[in-house]
């Protein structure tokens, strides 16, 4: 998956911190030329914000990230490649304005994608065959002139290694660039914002001329019918909310019930239905959701001491950004082991 072959005198050791796209855009690289590469995850899953919440069989929430596009030309083979797996869908549903019950037809569009049957899709593709070590959360590393020690937040040592790469969230991954000072301080530079989800689900359809919608004049900054993407359909019909930046950083200590209850009312008014009881209804927190402004820089590397950061906070936002960011950094790695070679 990277651009040029790299042959090293010797297997280089890499702990890839996150598996999000990101993160495993860079361990699926390095993994590819010969490396020895264990991700750590403290979750029980891969993906990130790239997730899909199914509640029994029927309901399909796309929680998190929405859909991506393709705009430069390295991601876009990527996608073309994808959808002949079957790994990636065109979403090709109707995406409006709306502001308090009017709704403005976007006249230009832009191909848009999803990860089939779940946003994840991509990311457990690129896990296949990786050493992912799930429920694991790092402290931050310890460095000696033989490499980094890891360790987990439970005192388990998960061992020794040549390069570590944090792709968490800004703030989580400036606690793991402890020990590289002016990595730490340009990761603690970003901001990220945070974004409440909300999922509702309802035993009939509703009477929307649209499958999505960026919400204007409201709580609410996007709604997308969730069972309109290949592969979420179902008997019921499935509704995620996102909160804007603005209310979700206001509001970002409310309780679970009191955000459902306010954004349910934000998606009336901005839709101008008559309410409606939902048959299913949740809200999710994503606390690190939306990066203010990306760094300049895709990916961030110390030469030295051979740590690095990448994300959706480096380069670009989207999954596209993230995508590249983590495909950057296994590039810089890659170059940084072979000058160490010779």
């Amino acid at each position: 998956m990277v651009s040029h072959q790299v042959f090293l005198k010797s297997k280089p050791t890499a702990a890839v911190i996150g598996a999000g796209i990101s993160g495993l855009m860079c361990a699926r690289s390095l993994l590819d030329q010969g490396w020895a590469v264990s991700v750590f995850e403290k979750s029980r899953g891969v993906g990130g914000r790239m997730a899909t919440r199914r509640v029994a069989d029927d309901l399909h929430f796309d929680h998190g990230a929405q859909y991506f596009t393709a705009r430069d030309e390295q991601f876009a083979r990527h996608v073309n490649s994808w959808i002949t797996d079957g790994i990636v869908s065109p979403w090709v549903g109707r995406v409006v304005t709306v502001a308090k019950g009017q709704v403005v037809p976007k006249l230009k569009t832009t191909p848009r994608f999803v990860s089939v049957p779940g946003m994840n899709g991509i990311c457990k593709h690129l896990s296949r065959n990786v050493d992912i070590r799930f429920q694991h959360q790092i402290a931050p590393p310890v460095f000696d002139q033989s490499g980094w020690q890891l360790i987990d937040q439970e005192g388990r040592n998960v061992g020794r290694f040549d390069y570590v790469i944090a792709t968490a969230p800004s703030d989580q991954s400036a606690l793991l660039l402890a020990e590289s000072p002016p990595l730490q301080r340009q990761a603690q530079s970003q901001q990220m914002r945070g974004c409440w989800s909300v999922m509702l689900a309802f035993q009939s359809a509703l009477d929307l001329s649209f499958d999505g919608a960026f919400v204007h004049e409201s709580p609410l900054s996007w709604i997308a019918r969730n069972n309109s993407k290949p592969y979420r359909d179902g008997p019921a019909e499935c509704w995620v909310l996102h909160a804007s930046a603005e209310w979700t950083t206001e509001n970002l200590e409310a309780e679970h019930h009191d955000v459902v209850q306010l954004l349910t009312k934000a998606f009336w008014e901005a839709t101008g239905q008559p309410p409606l009881a939902p048959s299913y209804r949740t809200a999710h927190r994503w606390r690190y959701a939306i990066p203010e402004k990306p760094l300049d820089a895709r990916c961030l590397f110390d030469d030295k001491r051979r740590i690095g950061a990448c994300g959706d906070w480096c380069g670009g936002p989207r999954v596209e950004g993230a995508f590249l960011s983590g495909l950057a950094m296994a590039e810089r790695l890659l170059t940084h082991a072979a000058h160490a070679d010779t």
